[in-house]
């Protein structure tokens, strides 16, 4: 009895032992909550006319919220539209750092303090394509937050969010970083933000708000949530701390911010592709169209060249190259590695400068369609209206895909044009045919076409 009671007590000591183990190596966050959430503000805006689109104002507030609040929890009938936000002040001068999401279109902007001090906000410049605004207060003694030197964040480390979810002022939400480098490109295919992934709870009224990480450093601004219902789901977006520094320091200087910007359109590769090109695997960016006069055109980038490293970082898929394009100064010149005609060359580019009012920019195209002749295409001359619409100087039209086909499988269809085979262009039929002719049971090659005004690579494989 005495030996079951022993083991039954041994047992006990080592379970709760293990536990108090577990406890102790769970992080304990109040610390950071303390020392850092006088710095989180809420921000308060006012639209003078009504805008459906925006998702963060006062009637999103939970029916059952409402009721627990009362009626000032209410959207008003009539009268001015409030929208509700968070953001942190920066420097003891006054700067705020929000998401223009928040500011966008507003009237007024009202800073809000955890000592309910309250100031009238300056909008000292935004960034739509970040959703970066920077404000700024007039007060005295503000608290501030530092910003983490760089995106050295691991997966799988610990983060949290303070912000005002719903208008619950400063809650404070934790969890882990789920994924970097993130790719949620925007309605104009603009993708210049390498979003942090994580599964910390964010909801409308956190937009704007730190992201910290157990040095009690902020690593990111909350932007964006991915949900079904309107609630957090676990999946929430940060903008990463390299991209707040550089658009901050920018609106600060000159109230605008210019990013890097190439002058090519690109798509991703997949295995076919790479093949074709020469490469062990999946990886780069595919040049598919130079813009003329561009900085890509002036340092003699190719439609059909493939961009593996930018200034000295490797470019793992094609939307990896506007986030890194778009942090350097413009003006900077930067060595870039290709892949051209299966041979790896090093070449020099000048980056040029995109403007928040410039419409141009780094887009990803997917890989679609090709073919023709033992490639299983009826092909003729492009007409010169057709030449003439999309830009081009020469192209043989597709009328027809056999099915089952080379061309079938590679997702050629009828109205796309081809201008290249390899790196060979085809401006009529004698160069088609002669080009087709010598190409090689089995190989794969890389077909350039324009799809409705759009150019695009393909990869062929022949049959063997």
């Amino acid at each position: 009895m005495k030996s079951i009671k022993h083991s039954v007590l041994l047992f006990l000591t080592v379970s709760l032992l293990l536990s108090f183990k577990a406890a102790a190596a769970l992080p304990d966050f109040s610390d950071i909550v303390k020392k850092n959430s006088p710095a989180v503000v809420k921000i308060i805006v006012e639209h003078s006319s009504p805008r459906a689109d925006n998702p963060y104002e006062q009637q999103e507030i939970p029916e059952y919220l409402r009721r627990f609040f009362g009626p000032q929890a209410m959207p008003p009938n009539r009268g001015p539209r409030m929208g509700l936000g968070s953001g942190f002040i920066l420097s003891d001068d006054g700067y705020v750092v929000t998401n223009n999401h928040v500011v966008d279109g507003a009237s007024s902007v009202l800073v809000r303090l955890s000592d309910r001090r309250e100031f009238e906000a300056e909008v000292v410049g935004t960034d739509p394509r970040s959703d970066l605004a920077l404000l700024r207060i007039n007060g005295e003694k503000l608290p501030t937050l530092s910003l983490a030197a760089d995106d050295d964040l691991q997966v799988g480390e610990w983060v949290l969010a303070i912000g005002s979810p719903f208008g619950l002022d400063y809650s404070v939400t934790a969890g882990i970083v789920s994924a970097k480098g993130r790719s949620l490109p925007t309605e104009q295919n603009e993708n210049y933000v390498p979003f942090i992934q994580t599964d910390v709870a964010i909801n409308p009224g956190n937009s704007g708000g730190p992201l910290f990480n157990l040095k009690g450093e902020v690593v990111g601004v909350n932007s964006q949530i991915f949900t079904r219902g309107g609630g957090s789901i676990g999946l929430s977006f940060a903008i990463p701390v390299s991209v707040v520094h550089n658009v901050v320091d920018q609106l600060k200087t000159d109230g605008r911010v210019t990013r890097g910007w190439l002058g090519v359109t690109i798509q991703d590769i997949d295995k076919t592709l790479a093949e074709s090109f020469g490469l062990d695997r999946p990886q780069g960016a595919l040049v598919a169209q130079v813009a003329p006069d561009s900085p890509a055109d002036k340092a003699g980038l190719q439609a059909g060249d493939v961009i593996l490293r930018f200034d000295d970082k490797a470019i793992p898929s094609s939307s990896d190259l506007p986030h890194v394009v778009g942090l350097i100064a413009p003006g900077t010149q930067v060595p870039v590695e290709i892949m051209r005609e299966q041979k790896k060359r090093k070449i020099k580019v000048t980056v040029g400068g995109l403007g928040a009012e410039d419409s141009f920019a780094l887009s990803t195209g997917r890989d679609q369609d090709s073919k023709g002749g033992r490639l299983g295409l009826v092909v003729e001359a492009a007409s010169p209206e057709t030449l003439e619409r999309w830009g081009i100087n020469g192209g043989l039209l597709v009328r027809q895909v056999v099915s089952g086909s080379a061309a079938a499988a590679a997702g050629i269809v009828p109205g796309d044009v081809i201008t290249l085979i390899g790196s060979t262009p085809v401006k009529n039929m004698e160069s088609f045919e002669r080009v087709v002719a010598k190409l090689k049971p089995g190989s794969s090659v890389p077909l350039r076409l324009i799809r409705r005004g759009s150019p695009l690579f393909i990869g062929l494989k022949l049959e063997d």
